[in-house]
C-alpha cells in the first residue's frame, strides 16, 4: 500500500476555488483500479490549506495516475506543498 499525505498552502482566497478545482481529480482517482482513497479537504484552521490524503493498492497503480501532476489552473494557485509518501505493508 502506498499512502501519499500532507498539506497544500494557497492564498485564502483561492482555496474555495483550488478545492472546486480538485474535485475532477478526486472523482477520477477514486474510480480508477488501485485507489482505496483519495482526498483534497479544506483544513478547519487554517484558511489557506488544504489537506490531502491518499492510499492506492500499489506504485504501478499510482503512477498510472498521477500523470504529469497539476494542471497549469492548480500548479499555478500552490504557494507550498508538504505531502509525503510512504510505503506500507
Amino acid at each position: 500500500m502506498i499512502i501519499v499525505a500532507g498539506s497544500i498552502q494557497v492564498e485564502a482566497e483561492d482555496r474555495a476555488a483550488f478545492l472546486e478545482s480538485s474535485a475532477e481529480a478526486v472523482r477520477l482517482a477514486r474510480s480508477t483500479s488501485g485507489c482505496h482513497d483519495f482526498a483534497v479537504s479544506a483544513d478547519p484552521i487554517e484558511n489557506g490549506r488544504a489537506n490531502v490524503f491518499e492510499l492506492w493498492e500499489d506504485r504501478e497503480s499510482l503512477e498510472a495516475f498521477r500523470g504529469s501532476g497539476p494542471d497549469d489552473d492548480l500548479g499555478s494557485m500552490i504557494v507550498q506543498a508538504t505531502v509525503r509518501e510512504f510505503e506500507v505493508s
